[in-house]
């Protein structure tokens, strides 16, 4: 819908839903796939009796009959306590039995509650009812000529607050509204990115503890962290977020927030922005999700983008409820994407295992869930190899300590080897991107990755005048866990910015990017040595026999905040005693 005036649906191919399969739901922008928003959209109008016949295909027209059999459909308006108005789209069950309701917040997209239409007549078709709405503020909202604004249908009134106290209070709403037109017999939350935020805080926050079970999709666990880790701003993944709400910033956000993410971009006040973030972190609340013992289903991928994974580790690790984690290969919402929105021929084990969760803790099934590990990890970049284990602490059985060395004469690269070697020293020039870096593109890397075409770099470009690089000696090695690198940095600031890079390198030259992460310095001593140590994002990677481990460190990654002053010099070096190291978790 690029036109509010324009309300017509274009016939659904084929050849649109073999597009988002093979594509998933994000174009570059990164943006909503056309076809993914037009499968929505078309599906709406269909309910809606807006559309022309035949706009669906045969399997998407089988599906709307089926769940119209045994349904009704509703578009209501939900008013919020502070009187904003919340688009929504309820499914009830055409029966006098007291069934379950899956309540779904919509994601981060312009498209609020209508992207995921065919996962909400799949629920529908398992039992639920389903209640689907847009978080305040969020969704297309278009300039008219003249002035003003005008929103789409499933636009949301208000501004965006982030997951913050409006959206907790508005999903207490939205349960109390479902109690009285569905009457369920429980309560799920479902959500996929911000949605799934959101679904964690309600089951937190609401007053009466209705939440009976979540399924948190592609979601984050603290804020603060995803934005503001290791004291680098996440500048690109900020970005993303605002040109994804559906309409321009001072319209979408209130003067509060702008001002926060004004600051967040300037990197002033970050305190202040960190407290704010944290206030919308489920990791704040772990205290009360635990004394409620709400059942919660997490899923998300190694090289997420958005919410990186180690921060909603720290969340899965410190719940005493029945959980349960699935990590994927690819980034944010990659796995899980297609298949809440159209029809596979095949299983489709992202969405198929959070359905399962929701039927044996929601409808009481016998189904394998039970019986499951509590983590199940996919292996880069083998997606056939899932491993599952009791527990996060289980997928670590060893650490390999790798300690960088000087670079021996005639070669460009350090040294990666379990012989301490202090006294060297390292210096590269600040400022300039590299080869070496965490994706091409936001999410849409990621995307490649989850269809089996990892990014190759080759390593021949990266140019030492920006960066420092250290190699192994070929082995088999099989890294499941957490990497950590501990060095000392000498910077011309108080402040000094460092990503590193870990890199599975191929006998030709080429590599595959296993993990990185980012690192700032803060209030160091200009000119002098600082030692630094910190962990990179979780992997599962197996690394062939026949290859090497790179690690590369530089100063500056299109995605995050940069501290250092351009074309300064860094230096890196091992220091007798407290030498340089890479520890590879091992399983």
């Amino acid at each position: 819908m690029s036109d509010p005036q324009d309300d017509s649906i274009t016939p659904l191919t084929t050849d649109q839903l073999a597009q988002i399969a093979d594509s998933g739901i994000w174009a570059q922008g990164p943006s909503v796939n056309p076809a993914a928003a037009a499968v929505g959209e078309a599906l709406v109008a269909t309910l809606r009796g807006s559309a022309e016949p035949q706009v669906l295909t045969a399997e998407l027209e089988q599906l709307v009959a089926e769940v119209r059999a045994k349904a009704t459909f509703d578009f209501p308006w939900i008013t919020a306590d502070d009187g904003t108005r919340l688009s929504a789209h309820t499914i009830k069950l055409n029966t006098t039995e007291p069934r379950p309701v899956v309540i779904v917040p919509a994601g981060w997209t312009p498209l609020g509650w209508v992207l995921f239409e065919y996962a909400h007549l799949q629920l529908a078709k398992r039992g639920y009812h389903v209640l689907a709405y847009t978080p305040r503020g969020i969704g297309l909202t278009f300039r008219v000529p003249g002035g003003g604004f005008v929103d789409a249908p499933w636009t949301s009134q208000g501004t965006v607050d982030v997951g913050g106290p409006n959206d907790w209070s508005d999903a207490s709403t939205v349960i109390e509204y479902a109690q009285r037109v569905l009457n369920p017999s429980k309560i799920a939350f479902l959500g996929e990115s911000y949605g799934s935020g959101i679904s964690q805080l309600a089951a937190a926050h609401d007053p009466a503890g209705r939440v009976d079970a979540v399924v948190a999709l592609s979601t984050w666990g603290n804020l603060a962290t995803a934005l503001l880790g290791n004291d680098t701003q996440h500048l690109k993944a900020v970005d993303a977020l605002v040109g994804m709400t559906g309409g321009p910033e001072e319209r979408k956000f209130d003067a509060a927030t702008r001002q926060i993410l004004d600051d967040f971009r300037k990197g002033v006040n970050l305190p202040k922005v960190r407290a704010w973030a944290e206030e919308r972190s489920p990791q704040s609340y772990l205290d009360e999700t635990n004394s409620r013992g709400v059942p919660t289903f997490f899923s998300n991928t190694w090289h997420e983008t958005l919410f990186p994974v180690n921060e909603v580790l720290d969340v899965f690790n410190a719940l005493t409820v029945p959980k349960h984690l699935n990590l994927w290969i690819g980034d944010h919402a990659a796995p899980e994407g297609a298949g809440l929105t159209i029809p596979f021929s095949g299983p489709n084990l992202p969405v198929d295992e959070a359905f399962a969760w929701l039927d044996h803790h929601i409808l009481d099934a016998e189904n394998e869930v039970p019986g499951w590990p509590q983590v199940n990890s996919q292996v880069m970049f083998a997606p056939e190899v899932r491993e599952g284990r009791a527990s996060w602490a289980d997928v670590t059985n060893g650490t390999e300590k790798l300690y960088l060395g000087g670079t021996p004469a005639g070669t460009q690269d350090g040294t990666l080897s379990a012989s301490r070697t202090p006294g060297w020293t390292v210096s590269f020039t600040t400022g300039s991107l590299t080869e070496a870096t965490a994706v091409d593109a936001l999410m849409t890397t990621g995307a490649e990755e989850w269809k089996g075409n990892p990014k190759i770099y080759t390593t021949g470009k990266f140019d030492r005048r920006y960066l420092a690089t250290w190699v192994s000696e070929a082995g088999a090695r099989r890294v499941r866990g957490i990497p950590r690198v501990h060095l000392s940095v000498t910077g011309v600031e108080a402040d000094t910015t460092l990503v590193a890079y870990l890199f599975d390198l191929a006998p030709d030259g080429t590599a595959r990017i296993i993990t990185h992460e980012p690192y700032t310095v803060l209030d160091g001593a200009p000119g002098e040595a600082t030692a630094v140590t910190w962990d990179l994002q979780a992997a599962a990677y197996d690394i062939p026999a026949n290859h090497r481990l790179m690690l590369a460190v530089n100063s500056k990654d299109q995605l995050y905040s940069d501290a250092n002053p351009a074309y300064s010099t860094l230096k890196l070096s091992s220091a007798a005693g407290d030498e340089a190291y890479l520890d590879l978790p091992l399983g």
